[in-house]
């Protein structure tokens, strides 16, 4: 098993920036794919963006495809998020999840078994 935790989430001006994190423990960190993910009030859960194993493989939603930034770093375990150029319809709880089954990076909710807590993101007009 694997515990993430997600950090960094916070009320931003529109325009502005904030880098989220997830922390992961557990089991070897480089053999899960991870992915983040968001669900505004009322909203059903979206993707936002995936990362490989090796952190080659990066896809993006097209909502966010230039302005958002995956990464990770697996000496350290963690997984980030950069955002940037934050609109307000970015508001929204953001989750990290992770699955050790997936090959290369996957957009679906459903094939990860491992998700954070959630960080609240909210980014006023």
């Amino acid at each position: 098993q694997v515990h993430l935790a997600e950090s960094g989430g916070g009320l931003v001006q529109a325009g502005g920036s904030l880098r989220l994190s997830c922390a992961a423990s557990g089991r070897i960190f480089s053999s899960y794919a991870m992915g983040w993910f968001r669900q505004a009030p009322g909203k059903e859960r979206e993707f936002v963006a995936a990362i490989s194993r090796s952190g080659r493989g990066l896809y993006y939603a097209d909502s966010v495809k230039g302005r958002f930034t995956i990464s990770r770093d697996n000496a350290k375990n963690t997984v980030y998020l950069q955002m940037s150029s934050l609109k307000p319809e970015d508001t929204a709880v953001y989750y990290c999840a992770a699955d050790p089954e997936i090959t290369g990076y996957s957009i679906t909710g459903d094939a990860y078994d491992y998700w954070g807590q959630g960080t609240q993101v909210t980014v006023s007009s």
